[in-house]
C-alpha cells in the first residue's frame, strides 16, 4: 500500500543567475513495509530527495502526497507536525546533542507527545533497549562508540513511532561490524510495518533492502525489487504529537544553562555587580534619609508642627515671608504676636487635632545659668511642649512648674564623670527680657535641673515649664500669653492637611498664623538625598548596560555553537517559535540567577557595612535595601535578560534547517 508519492519532481540550485539543476522530473512512489535503498553517487540528488520528503524543502516543482495529502497545500507549521508526526531522521553524523546524555538525546522527540514526563522516560528507556543500549543511557554522546551513537540516533527516530524512517548514508562512518548491527534493526524497523528509505552509495548496503531506487543526474535509472515488502502491520499510536510545551522547553534550556555554567557564571557576576551596585546605593539613600529623619524627630515631634501669630494683614505674602515678620516682632516681647484663647480654641477645632499647647519659643539678652562656680551662656528659652520627644532626654523627665531642662554641656561642665547626678540640682538663671521701644527689663530665677538633654547648635537652650515661665513674665509686667501654640495631629498622614487649615484660617479678612514643622525641614532634605542616592544608582546603573552587551553577545555566540542542534530540533519537528522561545527562556533564566546572585551580594554589602559603622552611628542601619529595591532588581534583570535575547533568538529561529544540519 503506497504511502508516500513523488511527481515530477523538480529541483534547481542557484549561482547567482545560473542555474544548476539537481532533480529533473522524478517519479516515484514508496509502500508501507518497504526497506528502500535509494542508490547512487554523490552529487546525484539523493540528499536533496531526502530533504524534499522529510519536509525540510518545500521549494521544489512537482507534487509530493503523504498518505494522499498533498504537501504542497500545507504551511510552515503544518510542515513542523508533518515532521513530528511521520518522520523519524538518521544522519550519518549522528547528529547527537553532545551535551545531553543518552537518555535525554531520545527524549528529545518524546517532549514533542502528549506523553507525561514519567511515561517519556519509560518510552524512551524501552527504546534504547529494543537497540541495546539501555545500560549506556547515563552516558554522554562522546563516551560512546560510532555503532552506539547510531543506534541511539536510531532510538530518537523511533521515539515518535513515525511511519516513515528517512536514513542518510546511515552506515558512512561505521566499520562492517556495526553497519550489519545498524542494517539488521533498520531491517526490523520496516518488518514492523514501517517505511524505511536509506540514502546510500554502497551496493552492499543497498543489497540489504528489498528494494532499490537507483539515482543518477537527478532521474530514476532504474527501480528493482529484490524482496517482497514486509507485511504492514497498522497499529494505532499510543500518544500523540504536539509542539514543544513550555515546560518542556524550560526543561530544555536548563539543560543547556546548568551545561554551560562556567559561561554564565562570567555573565551573572557581571550583571549582579551592576544590580548589586543599584540596590547598595539606593540601600545607601534608604539608609541616610532615615538617619538624618531619625536624628530630627529625636529631638522634635514630626506631628507635631508649631503655629505662631501672623502679624502681616498682607495675605498674599507666603507662610515663610510672614514668618520673617512675625519671628522679628517675637524677639521684642510684643503683644502683637501674643496668641489669645479665642484663637487657640480656633486651632483645637481643627479635625485630626487632638489637643493645643501654649508655649514660648524667647530669646533673651545675656542670658546665664548659674550652679556654684559654673556659668555658661544661652542664646534661647523654650517651653516643653510635645514638639520635644521623650527620646531626647538623656537622663531625668520634662520640667514641671520651677524646673528646667538642659543641655549636657552644662552638665558635662559642672562635673565631667557624674553629670548625670545635676538632675535635681538648683541653677540660678538671670537674663534681660527686650520690650517694644523700652529697657530690656532684668530676670533672674532659681529653678530646679528635672531632666538632661544631648546638646547640639540646634539644641542648645534651656526648657522650662510654660505655667512657670508664663507667671515669672507676668510677674515682670511681659506678654504673658504664649507666643507659640503646639498643636498635636493624630497621624502623620494628617499632618499636611491639618497645617494648611490652620494656614487658612481668618479673622475679619485676615490670615490668622504662620507654621513651621519638622516635616518641613525633612522633605527637602529628603528630596536631596533621594535625588543623590538615585543619581549615584543609574551612575552604577551604567555597568547593566555592558551586561546587556554581554549577554546578546554570549547568546549570539551559543547561537552559533548550537547550530547543528538547532538544525537537529527542527528536523524532529520543533517550530520556529520553539526554537526562539527555547533561547528566551535560557536568557531570562540568566537574568533571573543574576538578579538572585546580585541580592544575595548586595544583602551580604548591606550586613558587613551596617555591622562596620554600627558603633558611629548609635547602631542605625546606613544601608537599608527595600523590597521594593530587591523586586525591582529581579524584574530589571529580567527585562534586561529579555530584550538582551529577542535578536539572537530570532536568528535562531530563521536558520534554515538544511544548512544547520550540515554545519560543522
Amino acid at each position: 500500500m503506497s504511502i508516500l508519492e513523488l511527481k515530477n519532481i523538480k529541483k534547481s540550485y542557484f549561482l547567482g543567475k545560473e542555474e544548476f539543476p539537481v532533480l529533473t522530473g522524478l517519479d516515484v512512489s514508496f509502500d508501507r513495509g518497504d526497506f528502500i535503498s535509494i542508490l547512487g553517487e554523490s552529487g546525484g540528488g539523493k540528499s536533496t530527495l531526502m530533504n524534499i520528503i522529510g519536509g525540510l524543502d518545500n521549494k521544489y516543482d512537482g507534487e509530493v502526497k503523504v498518505g494522499g495529502v498533498k504537501q504542497a497545500d500545507k504551511n510552515l507549521r503544518a510542515m513542523d507536525e508533518y515532521r513530528r508526526d511521520t518522520i523519524g531522521f538518521i544522519f550519518q553524523s549522528f547528529n547527537l546533542v553532545s551535551y545531553l546524555s543518552v537518555l535525554d538525546n531520545v527524549l528529545i522527540s518524546l517532549k514533542m507527545t502528549n506523553l507525561s514526563h514519567k511515561a517519556q522516560i519509560k518510552k524512551a528507556e524501552e527504546l534504547l533497549k529494543q537497540v541495546g543500549l539501555l545500560e549506556h543511557k547515563k552516558k554522554n554522546p562522546n563516551q560512546l562508540s560510532g555503532g552506539q551513537k547510531q543506534r541511539v540516533a536510531i532510538a530518537r527516530a523511533l521515539a515518535n513511532d513515525p511511519d516513515i524512517i528517512l536514513a542518510d548514508e546511515p552506515t558512512g562512518a561505521l566499520d562492517s561490524q556495526n553497519t550489519r548491527d545498524v542494517l539488521e534493526i533498520l531491517s526490523d524497523i520496516a518488518k514492523s510495518g514501517k517505511t524505511v528509505i536509506v540514502v546510500t552509495h554502497s551496493q552492499e548496503v543497498a543489497d540489504y533492502g528489498t528494494r532499490i531506487v537507483h539515482l543518477a543526474d537527478g532521474q530514476i535509472i532504474s527501480d528493482e525489487r529484490i524482496k517482497p515488502a514486509y507485511e504492514s502491520k497498522l497499529k494505532t499510536r499510543e500518544f500523540k504529537t504536539r509542539a514543544l510545551s513550555f515546560s518542556a522547553k524550560s526543561r530544555m534550556a536548563t539543560q543547556h544553562f546548568l551545561h554551560n555554567w562556567k559561561q554564565n557564571l562570567m555573565i551573572m557576576i557581571g550583571v549582579a555587580i551592576g544590580l548589586f551596585s543599584v540596590m547598595f546605593f539606593l540601600g545607601l539613600g534608604n539608609g541616610a534619609k532615615g538617619y538624618m529623619n531619625k536624628m530630627i524627630t529625636d529631638l522634635a515631634n514630626p506631628n507635631v508642627p508649631m503655629v505662631l501669630k501672623r502679624v502681616t494683614e498682607d495675605n498674599k505674602k507666603s507662610n515663610e515671608e510672614a514668618m520673617g515678620e512675625t519671628q522679628q516682632l517675637a524677639v521684642t516681647n510684643s503683644p502683637k504676636v501674643a496668641i489669645s484663647d479665642a484663637l487657640v480654641t480656633k486651632v483645637e477645632k481643627i479635625k485630626y487635632v487632638t489637643k493645643v499647647e501654649k508655649a514660648f519659643d524667647v530669646l533673651p539678652v545675656e542670658l546665664t545659668a548659674t550652679i556654684g562656680k559654673v556659668t555658661e551662656s544661652f542664646p534661647e528659652i523654650q517651653t516643653w511642649n510635645n514638639t520635644n520627644t521623650a527620646s531626647s532626654l538623656l537622663v531625668g523627665k520634662k520640667p514641671s512648674e520651677n524646673e528646667v531642662v538642659i543641655p549636657d554641656s552644662l552638665a558635662k561642665k559642672w562635673d565631667k564623670n557624674n553629670w548625670r547626678k545635676m538632675v535635681g540640682q538648683t541653677i540660678h538663671l538671670a537674663y534681660k527680657m527686650p520690650v517694644e521701644n523700652g529697657t530690656p527689663i532684668s530676670i533672674s530665677q532659681d529653678v530646679k535641673v528635672s531632666g538632661i538633654t544631648k546638646s547640639s547648635p540646634a539644641q542648645n537652650v534651656l526648657t522650662l515649664n510654660f505655667k512657670s515661665l508664663s507667671k515669672t513674665f507676668k510677674e515682670n509686667n511681659l506678654v504673658s500669653e504664649p507666643n507659640l501654640i503646639v498643636p498635636t495631629i493624630d497621624d502623620s498622614h494628617h499632618v499636611d492637611g491639618v497645617i494648611k487649615k490652620i494656614q487658612a484660617l481668618e479673622t475679619d479678612g485676615h490670615k490668622d498664623f504662620v507654621t513651621f514643622s519638622v516635616g518641613a525641614i525633612l522633605k527637602p532634605i529628603n528630596k536631596i538625598t533621594s535625588i543623590v542616592s538615585i543619581v549615584l544608582a543609574l551612575i552604577a546603573g551604567i555597568s547593566l548596560l555592558v551586561s546587556l552587551m554581554m549577554i546578546i553577545a554570549t547568546t549570539y555566540m551559543s547561537v552559533a555553537e548550537r547550530t547543528k542542534e538547532i538544525g537537529i530540533l527542527r528536523a524532529l519537528g520543533a517550530r520556529r517559535g520553539d526554537i526562539r522561545s527555547l533561547f528566551v527562556v535560557e536568557t531570562v533564566l540568566l537574568g533571573f540567577a543574576s538578579a538572585v546572585l546580585g541580592i544575595i551580594v548586595a544583602f551580604i554589602g548591606q550586613f558587613g557595612v551596617n555591622a562596620a559603622v554600627s558603633g558611629l552611628l548609635d547602631k542605625f542601619d546606613i544601608i537599608q535595601i527595600s523590597l521594593a529595591a530587591v523586586i525591582g532588581s529581579v524584574i530589571v534583570a529580567i527585562v534586561i535578560a529579555l530584550f538582551a535575547s529577542l535578536m539572537p533568538a530570532g536568528k535562531a529561529a530563521k536558520l534554515n534547517p538544511i544548512e544547520a544540519l550540515s554545519n560543522d
